[in-house]
């Protein structure tokens, strides 16, 4: 059975910090001081946001409004990822049905464009029809790329 927070993993090895030691032993009112912040100002809906970690603070580096590295994502969690995605398609817009990517323009990186195709598949799996598209000018018709 999945719970409602995954399990992150990592390849560091070694003692916990302190700092991670402390997270990790008040994690039920770090996750509802969140809760608490996201009804005062919600969370975008498709974000990610970079955390550095000294050790002895934890601080944002870097904001993303269009987030790649779905394809990174743990299989086991996909259930979650598509609940996720349920609630916030709910929240900002009950009546959606379809949904449609808008890729970076000038990409070659087959790890973003896998990164989409995962999240494509994600929308699907909540229900929606979800297709990937581009504001690029010189495209003039569909074009399939092999990941």
């Amino acid at each position: 059975m999945i719970s409602g927070v995954p399990h992150l993993t990592t390849a560091l090895k070694g003692p916990l910090l302190h700092l991670e030691e402390h997270l990790l032993k008040h994690q039920t009112q770090v996750e509802t001081w969140l809760r608490e912040q996201w009804l005062i100002t919600p969370a975008p809906f498709y974000a990610s946001v970079d955390l550095r970690n000294a050790g002895f603070k934890l601080a944002p580096v870097d904001t993303n409004l269009f987030p790649a590295g779905f394809n990174n994502l743990n299989p086991a969690f996909m259930p979650l990822c598509i609940q996720a995605v349920q609630a916030a398609v709910e929240r900002v817009c009950p009546h959606a049905r379809n949904v449609l990517i808008v890729a970076e323009n000038h990409t070659r990186n087959l790890f973003y464009l896998e990164s989409l195709e995962t999240l494509r598949q994600i929308f699907e799996k909540a229900g929606l029809e979800a297709r990937i598209g581009s504001l690029r000018d010189d495209l003039t018709e569909s074009i399939r790329v092999e990941l």
